[in-house]
């Protein structure tokens, strides 16, 4: 099947009444999410991750909490630009010069460019993903068990570098998801790993329950600690298009950030976050009055929020193609698809195409939707912000307790939530990133699978990794990675300056 033949299919699919209304439920629910500060797509995505077991088609699953994840992108820059606090992640680069734009009057032509400017990166992204996936899912059918493990290092790896925490705080996480995923019992000997004599333990951790721990319960014991409390800065928006001016001085930042985005997305550990910072200092670099930057330059609100929504489409393309999360959020639908007896990788494509490009064609149409959801509503989502989180966080508490207990109907689920929420507590607490785990949780089994395989196609010799040419290739990547960090911390380390700023700063 030909992309375009794909596409045709994909958007038969996705035009489906019932398609149509999960695309709208997850935009909706994720511009809310987006909007309300303190929640995350990766969070609301965890806690949602019970209702796949209700949805009878995989497109329709993916096709909901892929609306919820690029939407939380699109509502994120309402909060950041009215209160200077990020509804999510990625739009904590969006409060520098958004919120002053919103002191200055202009609110409204803030909402505007950061809404066209998702719309115009998202489109980009999305039809980036349908032309380059498809032809990366070829190629990865030549991918055999080196080839996997060499290429899951390079993504832990990457994960771990660009997490924006501490390196060595990255790898601690990284490592309590690896050791978590071994719970259980032994994918090839049958016998039980780590279980301490707990009854509950010998099957292994659920990653639903521990999705949900960590991002859901988790993050709302965090936040109930922290004053989220920010000051509107009016409640009359006023004009939300901006005028040809603004138009004129922010189409480059825009193309900008969508290409950015784009590229920085499909790294497993890029994502969202990593993209607007760097679209930001690069329209600093590029900006004829950089001095404008930080009191309110437009080109700071286009870029970044325009890199963050094509990386959002673009982190789609290693999950559906190589079977790799690239984020936090995307290895919840990864679970998801997995929940739904679906195997992300080269073979979706074969196999399940119509989830593979049905996912592909609602993007399209879910941009359409979240264009119309942030510009005309955009008053609505103002009085959301009223909503106390004291009461927002208990009724998500109790509904995760239900949406746990009803998997199994065990109540070794309950304590198993509560253990991770704290975990997840803890983390933030003590300035972990929490990305890596999750990403190492799901991607273990893959590690310890290929690992098994190619050492018994070797006879036990290691040099299998590195006399197959694509396997030596991405060896030789993870080690020039581990070699170039190293170089660049030594160096750092002989600037006390900056050795000092870093420190401050936890990485």
């Amino acid at each position: 099947m030909g992309i375009f033949d794909g596409l045709i299919n994909g958007f038969s699919i996705a035009f489906t009444a019932y398609n149509l209304l999960f695309a709208f439920i997850g935009c909706l629910l994720g511009t809310a999410i987006g909007v309300l500060p303190g929640l995350g797509p990766a969070a609301t995505i965890s806690l949602l991750l019970p209702v796949v077991y209700k949805l009878g088609s995989p497109a329709t699953a993916i096709i909901f909490l892929a609306g919820i994840y690029y939407g939380a992108m699109y509502g994120g820059s309402t909060t950041s630009i009215l209160l200077n606090l990020p509804g999510e992640a990625a739009s904590v680069v969006t409060c520098i010069d958004g919120y002053k734009m919103a002191q200055k009057g202009r609110a409204g032509a803030a909402l505007g460019i950061a809404a066209i400017g998702s719309f115009i990166a998202g489109t980009v992204g999305v039809i980036g993903l349908s032309f380059v996936a498809p032809p990366l899912a070829e190629f990865a059918l030549r991918f055999g068990p080196p080839e996997y493990f060499s290429l899951t290092l390079v993504g832990l790896l990457l994960a771990v570098f660009l997490s924006g925490s501490s390196i060595i705080k990255g790898l601690i996480t990284l490592l309590i998801g690896l050791l978590l995923a071994s719970v259980g019992l032994d994918p090839m000997t049958g016998k039980v790993r780590f279980s301490f004599g707990i009854v509950g333990l010998q099957g292994g951790f659920d990653f639903v329950t521990l999705a949900m721990g960590v991002f859901g319960i988790g993050e709302i014991f965090y936040n109930l600690e922290q004053a989220l409390q920010g000051e509107i800065v009016t409640t009359k928006i006023g004009k939300v298009f901006p005028t040809l001016k603004d138009f004129a001085e922010s189409k480059w930042a825009i193309i900008r950030g969508s290409l950015i985005g784009f590229l920085v997305g499909i790294l497993p550990g890029g994502g969202a976050v990593v993209s607007s910072l760097a679209s930001y200092a690069v329209e600093k670099k590029c900006a004829k009055h950089p001095e404008e930057f930080g009191k309110g330059a437009i080109c700071g609100v286009a870029g970044p929020e325009s890199a963050n929504n094509a990386a959002s489409s673009a982190s789609f393309i290693p999950l559906l193609t190589l079977g790799i999360p690239a984020n936090a959020s995307i290895a919840m639908i990864f679970a998801a698809l997995l929940i739904q007896g679906v195997t992300p990788g080269p073979f979706l494509l074969k196999e399940h195409a119509d989830v593979f490009w049905g996912v592909i064609a609602s993007m399209y149409i879910g941009n359409f939707m979240l264009l119309v959801l942030n510009l005309p509503l955009v008053g609505i989502w103002v009085q959301l912000l009223k909503v106390p989180f004291g009461i927002l966080a208990p009724t998500v508490v109790l509904f995760t307790c239900v949406g746990v207990y009803s998997i199994a109907n065990d109540t070794f689920s309950i304590y198993s939530l509560l253990f991770f929420g704290i975990l997840g507590y803890f983390l933030r607490k003590l300035d972990f990133e929490p990305g890596p785990l999750p990403l190492a949780f799901v991607l273990a089994p893959i590690i310890e699978n290929s690992l098994r395989q190619s050492l018994l196609m070797s006879g036990g010799s290691m040099t299998i990794f590195f006399t197959r040419p694509i396997s030596a290739t991405l060896f030789g990547i993870f080690i020039a990675l581990v070699i170039g960090q190293g170089f660049q911390s030594l160096r750092l380390r002989k600037e006390p300056g900056v050795s000092r700023e870093i420190g401050s700063s936890g990485v």
